[in-house]
């Protein structure tokens, strides 16, 4: 079912829109409000699918109701309704946000016509954000310890922006979980996020990953091919692991990110790129800084916003939400039972010393479900996983 809310002061205008809509389909829903802060009124208390809306109208016109609705509810498609005399106006609403406009005395066919594609546009927008909330479930941040509501506030605040992140923290906390989130909430969420791990490509190679390189730069370059910076244009790049990555590569990001340009390797010609950097490191950089493995100008071009994501042993009040967490997705993709786990079972885990954090945490959860009886016992865990 459809909801339609007609904003118009003129009653005979109001009925005839309300008559002809509510006879067109039994799938919609239609309600009226007589001028504009009634109407702002009820947007406010329901859920509406669309809004037809009178420009001129008493207390409150059309245009400011249309500004208001895009802050409350601003994925609410707007048909404005125009007077002869109001068509630049209604032109001008358009900038504005509103979907389209009608003219009075509205034509029946038009009017229909342009409420169906309205409504299919809207549905597509609740499937899409139904689809990206699924996506983000695949890198969701389990925990609710202060370390973790601190993290998830300061995505919120950074997300938005394209502020270059450097993400910190031993192997296995997540650091891969954060900088998918940053990319899920910003506004590049429609273009690429590109993962790269320094630290498995070999020194040689890295440049030529990160930049491309031409036909003939080296020796197995039998083709030209476009590197992760070009991949991730309009999106983000992952730069995971950055503090593996050797000096001539390093120079080289230095200068795409003071730039916005980059060279393939074996041409000096500058391609244009627009990417957000995002980089992480289980390394102290200050510490690789003054060993002189890392470049100091690079670490403050990367370190705009650090973020530090604790070891497991500093968060072991998450374990339980983790291990519940664990086992419905561990149940779900081996298609089996899944497997509670007792209060001892829960606490002697949380006594452990987890040297390799979530990712440990994960492993040892498996083996217990796989090997353990219906509900994980504490003997299951001092049997199952002892290290």
């Amino acid at each position: 079912m459809s909801k339609i809310l007609v904003i118009e002061d003129e009653a005979a205008i109001r009925r005839v829109l309300v008559k002809i809509l509510s006879e067109e389909s039994d799938s919609y829903q239609v309600e009226e409000a007589e001028d504009g802060l009634l109407g702002i009124e009820a947007i406010k208390k329901e859920d509406y699918d669309l809004i037809l809306c009178d420009i001129k109208m008493p207390k409150m016109d059309g245009v400011e109701v249309l500004e208001a609705v895009k802050k409350i509810k601003p994925e609410i498609p707007i048909v404005m309704i125009s007077g002869h005399g109001d068509l630049d106006t209604a032109v001008n609403t358009m900038r504005l946000g509103a979907f389209d406009y009608i003219s009075k005395p509205p034509d029946l066919n038009r009017l229909l016509n342009t409420v169906r594609i309205a409504l299919d546009r809207k549905e597509l927008v609740v499937e899409n954000k139904m689809l990206k909330k699924k996506v983000s479930k695949n890198y969701e941040m389990i925990g609710k310890s202060d370390a973790i509501e601190q993290i998830k506030s300061m995505i919120d605040k950074v997300a938005q922006t394209d502020a270059r992140v450097l993400i910190t923290g031993p192997n296995g906390t997540g650091k891969e979980l954060v900088a998918h989130w940053l990319h899920q909430k910003s506004e590049r969420s429609k273009g690429p996020l590109i993962e790269v791990n320094c630290a498995a490509i070999p020194a040689e190679l890295i440049e030529s990953e990160l930049f491309g390189h031409v036909k003939g730069a080296f020796t197995s370059a039998v083709k030209d091919r476009a590197g992760k910076f070009e991949a991730a244009n309009s999106g983000t790049i992952f730069l995971d692991e950055i503090g593996d990555m050797s000096l001539s590569a390093q120079a080289k990001v230095l200068r795409a990110l003071q730039e916005n340009k980059i060279q393939r390797v074996g041409n000096d010609k500058d391609i244009k790129v627009d990417v957000r950097v995002i980089a992480a490191t289980n390394k102290n950089l200050k510490k690789e800084i003054e060993e002189g493995n890392f470049r100091e100008d690079l670490y403050h071009r990367l370190a705009v916003i650090l973020i530090k994501v604790p070891a497991l042993n500093d968060r072991r009040e998450d374990i339980p939400l983790l291990v519940e967490y664990f086992s419905n997705k561990i149940a779900q993709e081996q298609g089996t039972v899944k497997k509670s786990f007792s209060n001892k079972a829960i606490k002697l885990l949380q006594e452990y010393d987890w040297t390799g954090n979530i990712r440990e945490l994960r492993n040892v959860v498996e083996r217990l479900i796989i090997l353990g009886e219906k509900e994980v016992s504490e003997s299951d865990v001092k049997m199952f996983a002892s290290k």
